[in-house]
């Protein structure tokens, strides 16, 4: 089957309208790129939202494929600027929390700040859904991650749609790419020569999760998809002790999250 027909049939099978407004979240990367390329070759109503983290040369070159990108498309972009609504760049906020808060990695900062930063924006823009370029392979490293740290709860939430607690602040993810390995949208966007910048992020030089790729780079893309195999027969299990989770909204932010203070203020506080 090839990477359009299982693109499609993702988004049947998670029943996406085309009727309804999705933003995708556009790194400058290969995989967000090929999400919105086909949402729109597809018919899809799309606009696309880029977190500019204000990394010198690697930022400025993502946001000019981005930029070449929406204009190829024809979308709308929203640009969202760390280091203006922040007052500081990603690299110097990530050094301030770990100056106070050892042991943090840099990608785990990134992540947290990015995800409501995103969830945020989204809600400002009233889409209905947002659109991620999650691929196989992040799947399968994120599944074992928190396995072999103990928390495998946490993948409960994942999936070609997200499983959150229906919220009105939660806005629902879509990750069009969750069946397709990495080394196919890669093979796509160059055969598509999709705008997409393929250096690395120059932070991403300590996470956990590079150790995990490496080991997963020598499996088949069969083994990926048998570890997902495995998650979506475990998260009904798993949903059940979640049903019981209540949903707090942080006391300093307003923002939905699973205890009084969010993850993004305990590590910005």
């Amino acid at each position: 089957m090839n990477l359009e027909k299982k693109f499609e049939e993702t988004l049947k099978k998670i029943k996406i309208s085309k009727s309804e407004k999705i933003l995708v979240a556009l790194s400058g990367g290969k995989d967000s790129a090929v999400v919105a390329y086909l949402l729109k070759k597809g018919g899809y109503n799309i606009e696309g939202l880029h977190i500019d983290l204000g990394m010198g040369k690697y930022s400025e070159d993502c946001l000019k494929k981005i930029q070449e990108l929406c204009r190829n498309l024809k979308i709308k972009l929203w640009v969202f600027e760390v280091k203006k609504e922040f007052g500081n760049s990603m690299c110097y906020i990530r050094s301030k929390i770990q100056a106070e808060k050892k042991g943090i990695k840099n990608c785990a900062i990134c992540g947290v700040i990015k995800k409501r930063i995103l969830n945020k924006e989204a809600r400002k823009l009233e889409v209905s859904k947002i659109a991620t370029g999650h691929n196989l392979d992040d799947e399968a490293q994120t599944f074992l991650i928190n396995i072999f740290k103990g928390s495998p709860e946490l993948s409960s939430n994942s999936g070609a749609i997200t499983q959150n607690k229906k919220d009105k602040k939660f806005i629902t993810r879509i990750k069009p790419l969750f069946y397709i390995a990495e080394k196919e949208v890669k093979a796509y966007a160059m055969k598509m020569k999709l705008p997409v910048n393929y250096e690395k992020c120059p932070c991403a030089i300590d996470s956990y999760r590079i150790q995990i790729r490496n080991f997963l780079e020598k499996e088949k893309t069969r083994s990926k998809e048998n570890i997902i195999h495995c998650l979506e027969k475990l998260k009904n299990k798993v949903n059940e002790l979640k049903s019981l989770e209540k949903v707090f909204y942080c006391e300093n932010c307003g923002e939905p999250s699973r205890k009084n203070i969010c993850k993004s203020c305990e590590l910005m506080s």
